[in-house]
């Protein structure tokens, strides 16, 4: 049996960036909707309308890709991103003109 080192080249991180008119009562429900449904699956806020995600690997991410696609609201622009970690590693973070501490990747493994 083999085993194969976690690296931070393998280990990936997606972003979900959007932007959803919230004009009319139902765009801002199918908005909040979208960002719940994200907020279930694991990502969370890094800003307002830009959403991260933990994957163990390329595969993992595309399945949550596809979950996303299923959810597309019929209106607005939706971008999803996919980082190493070693890419996301090198994220400078701003919090006006202090450099916020980077995050550290979760220690726990993702098994499915």
């Amino acid at each position: 049996m083999s085993y194969e080192r976690f690296n931070a080249y393998r280990i990936m991180w997606l972003f979900c960036l959007f932007d959803l008119p919230t004009n009319t009562k139902a765009q801002r429900k199918r908005a909040a909707e979208f960002r719940k449904k994200l907020i279930e699956d694991g990502y969370d806020m890094m800003q307002y309308s830009v959403y991260k995600r933990f994957c163990g690997s390329s595969e993992a991410c595309e399945v949550h890709i596809k979950r996303i696609k299923n959810w597309l609201p019929k209106e607005g622009k939706v971008s999803i991103l996919k980082f190493t970690d070693k890419q996301f590693g090198d994220i400078e973070t701003f919090e006006g003109m202090l450099p916020k501490k980077n995050e550290k990747t979760p220690s726990q493994l993702e098994l499915f």
